[in-house]
């Protein structure tokens, strides 16, 4: 909603009134001043449109999230790196579903621009992994893989990697036909 520059200068403001407001012994406003600029200190590092929009997503409400992530103009200009970073990586996710190409793009350029937490960053490394698997690209697919087992500590995401493995065993090995070998002759 706010320019993250003044975001800024609205909090340093309100610091300053803060101030003033002990140096006139009004301790009461100070402090409340000063709780008040904690706010604007808090959305800098996390943009208010982004929480509204990973809210969405908790609801599994795509276009609503869209919708969001849309009132950002430019990403770049609006948003500090961190924060670009989560926006491809929402972007990401909710193109997942339809385009594979271009998840791939917000995944790739969501984890170069970085991910504060590594849960987020072990999430987007496997949804690439998933989406190199597809493009039989397997060993590509095993290094994320295994990058995001590394990244998930708590094993928030130990099921999908497991399941992930899986799938990955299951394509490499050779396609039979029930009750008849490789060759078409008979198995015993």
């Amino acid at each position: 909603m706010f320019n993250k520059n003044l975001k800024l200068v609205l909090a340093v403001l309100i610091v300053l009134i803060a101030v003033w407001q002990f140096s006139e012994e009004n301790i009461g406003n100070g402090i409340m001043y000063i709780l008040l600029s904690s706010i604007f200190i808090f959305l800098y590092f996390k943009n208010e449109i982004i929480l509204l929009a990973f809210l969405r997503l908790r609801k599994e409400d795509f276009p609503g999230a869209k919708k969001w992530l849309d009132k950002i103009g430019n990403p770049e200009a609006s948003l500090v790196k961190k924060q670009q970073g989560y926006y491809n990586y929402l972007n990401g996710l909710m193109v997942s579903q339809t385009n594979m190409n271009e998840a791939e793009k917000y995944f790739k350029k969501a984890i170069s621009l970085g991910l504060s937490m590594d849960t987020d960053l072990a999430m987007a490394k496997l949804n690439l992994a998933g989406i190199a698997m597809s493009k039989n690209r397997k060993r590509e697919a095993q290094t994320l893989l295994t990058e995001a087992k590394k990244l998930d500590q708590h094993n928030m995401l130990d099921n999908q990697i497991k399941m992930m493995k899986n799938q990955m065993k299951k394509a490499g090995q050779p396609q039979q036909q029930f009750g008849r070998s490789a060759r078409g002759g008979r198995r015993f």
